[in-house]
């Protein structure tokens, strides 16, 4: 239930050179690093509801934990996969629909911030919320 509540971006590390190997072209890749981007997260046992909220798009996510979903990318990059529990960790493996590869993400709470990291072909990533 720590994940409960709104999250404000406030920094990125390596999140440009993440897009890029993720094939993001270097527009989207310019405006996406200064999305604005807003998370609110309700956890309800197994059960998950995700609002992003940013300057291109608000969409809501709603998955149980082990149980596959497709997902969009802001970028329209479809994927596929399950969220899991890890301890206190919320482990996601997603494979992308168009060439195969895996996307894994990681969101846990580290002090008053939630730390989201994600890896693809080798090129890990963070983006760090703080609460709203």
């Amino acid at each position: 239930m720590a994940f409960n509540g709104s999250w404000k971006i406030d920094r990125n590390e390596n999140y440009e050179k993440f897009m890029e190997a993720m094939g993001v072209n270097m527009m989207k890749r310019k405006l996406g690093a200064h999305d604005n981007l807003k998370i609110t997260i309700q956890q309800d046992g197994n059960k998950f509801s995700v609002k992003e909220s940013s300057n291109f798009r608000t969409i809501v996510i709603e998955f149980t934990l082990g149980v596959n979903f497709d997902y969009s990318l802001a970028d329209g990059t479809e994927l596929n996969g399950a969220w899991n529990m890890e301890g206190n960790k919320l482990v996601g493996k997603f494979t992308r629909k168009d060439n195969g590869k895996i996307l894994t993400a990681h969101r846990e709470v580290v002090g008053d911030e939630l730390v989201q990291t994600y890896t693809y072909e080798g090129v890990e990533a963070k983006r760090i919320f703080k609460r709203d």
